[in-house]
């Protein structure tokens, strides 16, 4: 008997500035293969992300906000992509 897997919560730390951070990353996150749902606190800037451990895991996770150009938890931002992101996106940017 085989029992689907309840899907897993894991919240990760990011450098997200403003709504298009917000918009970014929950679309990034949530176009990810496993991911249920994506969604970013701006007042702490935490993303709270559901997925299926089946099919991806909170490394992978990360990887996608380190490539996008943000912070995830203690991995720091892939600097290429960082300052490829809009001026008010990047650290201090505002």
């Amino acid at each position: 008997l085989l029992f689907s897997q309840k899907p897993i919560v894991v919240k990760i730390q990011t450098s997200a500035q403003c709504g298009d951070c917000k918009e970014r990353i929950e679309n990034a996150l949530n176009q990810t293969k496993g991911v249920v749902y994506a969604e970013l606190s701006l007042e702490t800037k935490v993303v709270e992300v559901k997925f299926k451990e089946s099919k991806t895991n909170p490394e992978a996770l990360k990887e996608v906000l380190v490539n996008l150009g943000y912070d995830a938890d203690e991995r720091k931002a892939n600097l290429e992509a960082q300052k490829a992101l809009p001026k008010c996106c990047q650290p201090n940017g505002h």
